[in-house]
């Protein structure tokens, strides 16, 4: 019995739930033919972009073996994909050695995802991009925390205790929440003062969270607050130098470690893959996932450019979006091995967002019909990590 190869190229939350879904709605089984699935991510192991705040603060590891899912009935090869042959179904890839390889496939998914956003090297600071930025991150701080134990001029000692985070999405909010939390318990470990550690987050917007309404922006300063993060609106670092981040309104603050987290973009990989891009660098789909002029391939995720044809509203960089796309795939790739309409994208109306804000700590806010709900404390820590396990299939 013939096989029918079935490549996802790309390990996050996306590539993983893609193959969940198709798995789960062939069955493993696509006109009596097997389905063999393959993974190719360049990564050692699934990382868990969301946490990556993590190790930044604690040295948590967050790159899960790919072992993990090798129950699952998928195949892992750790290799760069660069560039896609659809007239010959074919991928090329570097793989872990540097060797370049070619591999066929019947059926690809392409789920590169995204990666973050880098600062201009000329304007210093640390973005945190990877686990290895993550480890730079904590490095730092905890120099800094014993250079301060052992500094005698209290100005030097307050620039050793003081942090920024420039960029107050999600990500700003969740890194800073956790990185004051740490170094006041580092410092309190030294014999410091706890009180006397800075985290600035720096907001280029009038408030936090402009999503939802004004008062669950301020429920999250408060928190904040709590934490010992001090929210700075309607600013933007330009530069670190020196020990000093300089703001767009030309101020300037005394910092010991200066951390970007600005935002998202289309993973850069895609460029070479010789797939039909916009000109941000998303992957060109139709409204069932279909790559433009490539038959067999499909696109989820971040990389792609997914639009409800009825709206017009293009689906947001989020995991929570990534997933739902990866279960409808799974009945598109069915419903085109069949012969049958597919379904169309469908943007889910509903607005849902968990935001962790250290340990027993967290703000879940949702709407849907009008109506809205919110929830704090422990409740909403513990429904967030929840949701970071079910986005990397560890529940």
């Amino acid at each position: 019995m013939n096989e029918l190869t079935c490549v996802i190229i790309g390990g996050g939350h996306a590539g993983l739930h893609a193959f969940k879904a198709i798995k789960d709605k062939t069955r493993g089984m696509a006109n009596g033919r097997r389905i063999r699935f393959v993974l190719f991510d360049k990564q050692p192991g699934h990382v868990r972009k969301v946490l990556l705040f993590r190790p930044a603060v604690s040295g948590e590891e967050i790159v899960v073996p790919w072992t993990r899912w090798s129950s699952e009935g998928i195949e892992f090869v750790q290799g760069a994909v660069t560039s896609i042959d659809s007239a010959e179904k074919q991928i090329r890839y570097t793989d872990g050695e540097g060797n370049e390889a070619r591999a066929h496939y019947d059926l690809l998914v392409v789920a590169v995802g995204s990666i973050v956003r880098r600062p201009d090297p000329a304007q210093g600071g640390i973005a945190l991009t990877d686990p290895q930025a993550a480890a730079d991150i904590r490095e730092r701080w905890l120099a800094n925390l014993q250079k301060a134990a052992r500094e005698t001029s209290p100005e030097e000692r307050k620039r050793l205790l003081t942090g920024v985070v420039a960029g107050a999405g999600i990500s700003g909010i969740e890194t800073s929440a956790e990185l004051a939390l740490a170094m006041r318990e580092e410092a309190s470990a030294l014999g410091l003062n706890p009180s006397d550690i800075s985290v600035y987050l720096l907001n280029a917007q009038e408030r936090l969270f402009p999503e939802a309404p004004e008062k669950v922006s301020r429920k999250l300063e408060i928190t904040l607050k709590e934490c010992g993060v001090t929210v700075l609106h309607n600013r933007k670092a330009m530069r670190e130098d020196a020990g000093a981040v300089t703001l767009t309104n030309s101020e300037s603050l005394a910092v010991g470690l200066c951390v970007w987290t600005i935002g998202l973009i289309p993973n850069p990989a895609l460029r070479s893959m010789g797939l039909p891009l916009t000109p941000e660098g998303q992957v060109l789909v139709d409204e069932c996932y279909r790559v433009q002029g490539a038959p067999g391939v499909y696109s989820i995720g971040d990389c792609a450019r997914i639009v409800d044809p009825r709206t017009g509203k293009a689906d947001l960089m989020r995991c929570g979006d990534g997933v739902l796309q990866a279960d409808r795939l799974g009945k598109i790739v069915m419903a085109d091995l069949e012969g049958r309409p597919a379904p169309v994208h469908k943007s889910v109306p509903l607005d849902f967002f968990c935001i962790g804000l250290g340990e027993n700590r967290g703000l879940v806010w949702g709407r849907k019909w009008g109506l809205t709900m919110m929830i704090t404390g422990k409740p909403a820590w513990k429904f967030r990590n929840l949701a970071w396990d079910a986005g990397s299939m560890l529940r």
